[in-house]
This record gives C-alpha cells, structure tokens and sequence, in this order.
C-alpha cells in the first residue's frame, strides 16, 4: 500500500491535509470532504489488519452499526470505504483535545466537574448500548473534549470489530489500565464492561491516579482481577460518599455487582451532583481552614496625666453605656430532638444567632442532639446557640465475603454494623462452590450507611446447560455443536451400518440438563463389520432397504446452524423468505417438518426471517 502523504486523494473523494494521531489498528488523518466541503477524520487502516478478511468484516459490520450512533456524546461515523489495499472511516472532526491529556494536565478535578464528564460517558455509552453496540475499549484517549467542557466518544462500535485486549498466544494488547476483569480474563464482553471502564476514568480523575498500575500490562490485569481499589476517601478526603460509592460500584469485580445500565449509573451521578450543590454541602465536605490573627500593634504609653483622666471618663462613660444599652437576657428554648431546619426557625424568632455542628449519631440524620446554651438557659438576646446535629450513623464499606460460607458471611457482616436479610438470592457460579456466598447486595467496598440491610449472594453451582440432539450428525458437527454449548465431547467408535463418522448414540441424552463443561459421550460409526473370509457373500440375500432418516427440528435456530445440522444428516438446503440471504436470520418453517423420514440427498426447503433488530 502506497504511503498515504499530505494531498493524498482517497477513494477520489477525500483530500488529505495532515496525520493528527496513529495507533495499534489505525492512523487517523485530517481530510477534506470535498464532496460536501467539510472537514473530517479519516481513519485509514494498518495494512496488517486490511489483510485479515475475518477482521475486516468485522470492521465493516461495526463501522454500520456505529453509523447509526447519532447523539450528542459520540463522535459520529459519516462514511466507509477502500483505498489502495486497504480500509477508511470517515468521522466527525473536532477540536479540542483528549480526556487523556486534560486529566495528565489538570488531575485532580473538582468533584462536580468529573461528575459532568461522568455523566457525558454514561450517556452516550448508554445510548450505544440500546442500539447493541459496545465500545470495548472506553478510555480517556478514545473521548475528545471542547473548550466548553463537551465530552464526546470516539471509535464505538471500531472497537468491537478489533480483537480483544486479551489475544495472539495469551498476551495483552493495548491499555490494560481500563480493562474490565472479564476482558483481562478472556470472556465475552456485555454493556457492564463498559461501566467497569467508564469506574477507572472516573476514579483517575478524582483521584489523580489510576486504581491499578504496574510494570506491565499483564501484572495491571492480575490486579484488575484480584485486588481492591483503594477507596477514593483514603486519597482524597473531601470525595461526597454518594460520588464514592457511584464509582466504586462501578468498579466490582463482578459484573452482576455494577450498574444493570448506564442509565442507573447516569441516575446515581445526577443524585450525587444535587446533594453537592444543595445548600450547606459545601459545609459538610469543604476541608477546614483555620482562622489566623495578627497581634494589633502595642499602644505606645501614654505619659500625660490629662490623657489617663480621659481615658477613665471615657471607660466611665462606656460602663454607663453598657448599662442602659445592655441586651436583654431571655431563656433559651429547648430543640433537642427536632430536625435541624424547624429547631433553627425557633431560635431564630426567639432572637438567637444559630451556629451548626454535625457528627455522627446513632439519632437520625438532620436531628438536633445537644444545644448550647441548653433549654431554658438565660443568654443574652442576639447571641448564638450551637446546635450539634446528627449526620447520621456514618458509611463503611461492606466487607468482602466472597467464598465463606453463609454464616461466617453474616458474622463478617454484623461486625461490620450491618443487618442481613433472612432470604438469600442463589446464581449460578462457575468459580464459587455451590453454597458458598459469591457477593452481596449492595456490592462489596460501595460506601453504605452503618446499620443498613444487606443481602447475601450464594451460589447454586455451575449453570446448567441443555444438551443438544446430535445423533445423525457427522462427528464434526457434532463436537463443535457440543463444544458451543460449553460441553466436552468425548468420542467412542463402534460398527455399525451407518456411514463412517455418522454419530449413532450419545449420552446423556437429547435434553438433559448438565454442569457447564461436562463430559458428552457420542458414539460415531467405523462403517459395517469386516465380512468374516469364511463366508461366501454371495449367499446373502440382498434387503435394498432404503436409506431414509428421520428429518431433525431446526426451527428457531439461525440460517447457518440449521443448515449444517441437515447437512450433516445428509440432506440437500434451500431457503426461501425474506431473511433468506442473511446469515443471522431465523427459521420460522421448514418442508418436510420435523419427525418426518426422508431419503437422504432429498431437498429440505427452510422458511427464513430477518434477524430482530
């Protein structure tokens, strides 16, 4: 592929001015739309990946998807196409520059200012989710931000069509710092990996630092994996707990523990932003300055007699002042047990100055428990009374209880000051022996208010998987329908009539429900028993019995699948329907139907719908 240089006019349409970023998949230009006169980014491919067909594909069904990404906070797609051995995106210029940059120069931002990017990546990462897109690689490089602090996200959707962070011989490519543990360990990637990763930018630019670093990208992963992070609290001690809580929920291991969407993580960021911006927030989480006074300058002495006189007429004439100008003492009225706003109005039309302290107690949040002066106390008129007013019982964090059994699990939990819900919730595990705890409600390290309810996560065992139907189909087949399913064939072969590699039996059988991972043992044919040479051949009668063969159910599985599974019974496919040329779409009808027996090479028609939307 020829080098694509300033001037550079590609797919005839696209004039380059400039190279403006380059990474592991891609360099990313400065173009000229000279069709519609507007300036764009284009993202020209590495030749590496234009060779990989499967990559491209991929790269081709993302880049629609993406297209249809119209939203505030994403970057938008606007083309796509081929030049010179290779492949393009067109997207949305703009300015400004990366989250990336502004965080290594300004971290750590203020709470309401991480807030408003937060809120801008749940938003849009959530828009792309109800679409079934998944970035897959959220990380402040990926999100470009203007001179009025609007944030938008690149490359959705690009991301996905890349191979995993995990790949080639087991090693890790790209930022490891954003990786979901999922993603570290290899599995398949939902909507919460986002979340996980939209927790790490947050956290970053909160606490000026990322929760896991290390020598390598491998030793970052085993972190991701395996530790806590340090909660935002112990870096930064003005955090407001519901902010805290927002991100290290966001940053559970596992991901049913996070957010059910980025909307709730939308949800819960909006919450913290107005209990910051209430009135008194700033009180409660600003850290104390202490007052500092400068001596007043030392009065010379005064000598003269005639000064010292006046001095005492004057203090004379104060005293006297003081007298008839003294305020009037009143009682003080008694608030205690009320909520703070109703206990000020009081004192306030009693003629008090009102001052505000709050610390934790068991009493309620908002409720005056001390006041001095106390009730009925004379104290001049205008003066203050302090009141001492109840924050509440405090926040901890819920301990881990990940593998211990149910009770030491409440045990842990009670120490900490919580209370445990009598009913248990049991999921499936693949890592958590059955009736170990897998986690809590809420998840471990979220801040929760001491004395608030938690509930247990236990584990029922490894999920449960059907066994598929594949006795008739070629052993090929067969195991890789097995091994879709998270099951282990285990292969036996036997004589049989049937042609060679054809599967005669299985067990378990058709419909029973396994371990994920358990064995599945199918019995393929070695073809007919060897004649014995004694035998004359010749003498056996002749049965031309036909070669007929019970016709599977294929309905409702996709085109490509049901097509292999009466392929493989040796039966000829035809589809018809609207869906007919698309590999996603499912079968809605098939001819002969199911259970009917046919002759093998007959033709069985299949009725294919669109894929849903």
């Amino acid at each position: 592929m020829a080098e694509v240089t300033d001037d550079t006019m590609v797919d005839g349409r696209y004039r380059i001015l400039d190279r403006i970023g380059s990474g592991g998949m891609a360099d990313v230009y400065l173009a000229d739309d000279t069709h519609l006169g507007r300036r764009v980014a284009l993202k020209v491919l590495h030749r590496r990946f234009a060779e990989d067909r499967d990559f491209v594909e991929r790269f081709r069904r993302e880049a629609s998807s993406a297209a249809g990404l119209q939203h505030p906070n994403v970057v938008s797609v606007f083309d796509r196409g081929d030049h010179d051995g290779t492949y393009y995106i067109a997207m949305e210029h703009l300015p400004g520059r990366t989250l990336k940059e502004l965080v290594a120069a300004e971290a750590p931002l203020s709470q309401l200012r991480a807030v408003h990017f937060g809120l801008q990546l749940a938003v849009g990462a959530g828009f792309a989710h109800r679409r079934g897109v998944i970035h897959r690689d959220l990380k402040p490089q990926n999100a470009i931000v203007d001179d009025n602090d609007t944030l938008k996200v690149t490359d959705f959707g690009i991301a996905r069509a890349g191979a995993s962070e995990i790949t080639e011989t087991g090693s890790i490519m790209g930022t490891a710092q954003y990786l979901s543990p999922e993603q570290a360990q290899g599995h398949g990637v939902t909507a919460s990996s986002d979340l996980y990763s939209i927790g790490v930018m947050m956290y970053e630019m909160l606490a000026g630092r990322l929760p896991f670093d290390g020598s390598s990208a491998v030793s970052v992963a085993v972190k991701h994996l395996s530790e806590p992070p340090v909660p935002i609290a112990e870096i930064r001690p003005d955090i407001h707990p519901l902010l805290e809580a927002a991100v290290m929920r966001c940053l559970a291991k596992d991901p049913g523990e996070r957010y059910g969407s980025a909307d709730e993580l939308a949800a819960d960021l909006e919450a913290a932003k107005a209990a910051m911006t209430e009135p008194g927030a700033t009180a409660m989480y600003a850290p104390v300055v202490d007052e500092v006074y400068e001596p007043l300058p030392e009065e010379p002495r005064r000598r003269w007699p005639f000064v010292l006189l006046a001095l005492l007429l004057l203090a004379l004439a104060a005293a006297v002042a003081y007298a008839l100008t003294r305020p009037q003492e009143m009682a003080v009225p008694g608030v205690e047990g009320q909520q703070v706003e109703p206990a000020t109005r009081t004192l306030d039309r009693a003629g008090f100055e009102v001052r505000v302290r709050r610390q934790e107690d068991p009493e309620p949040a908002g409720q005056v428990i001390d006041q001095d002066p106390e009730s009925r106390e004379e104290a001049e008129e205008g003066s203050t009374v302090t009141l001492t007013v109840s924050s509440g019982p405090g926040t901890r964090a819920v301990p881990l209880t990940r593998n211990l059994s149910p009770d030491a699990a409440r045990k842990r939990l009670a120490a900490a000051g919580f209370k445990v819900d009598d009913a248990i919730e049991r999921r499936p595990s693949d890592d958590v022996p059955e009736g170990s705890v897998i986690g809590t409600e809420p998840p471990a390290a979220l801040q929760k208010p001491i004395g608030s309810r938690v509930k247990l996560i236990v584990s029922s065992g490894p999920e449960q998987v059907r066994v598929p139907d594949v006795v008739g189909l070629t052993r090929e087949i067969a195991e890789e329908q097995l091994t879709e399913r998270g099951l282990t064939p285990q292969v036996e072969v036997e004589d049989s009539e049937e042609p060679i590699d054809r599967v005669i039996a299985q067990s378990p059988a058709d419909g029973e429900s396994v371990d994920e991972g358990a064995r599945v043992v199918i019995t393929v044919s070695a073809g007919p028993p060897q004649p014995d040479p004694a035998d004359d051949p010749a003498d056996d009668p002749v049965d031309p019995m036909p070669d007929t063969v019970r016709v599977p159910r294929v309905t409702e599985r996709g085109r490509d699948e049901a097509a292999d599974i009466l392929r493989g019974r040796g039966f000829k496919v035809v589809f018809v329907g609207p869906g007919r040329n698309e590999p996603e779409g499912a079968v809605v009808d098939q001819d002969p139907g199911a259970g009917s027996d046919a002759e093998r090479g007959e033709t069985i028609t299949l009725t294919v719908d669109p894929p849903t939307q």
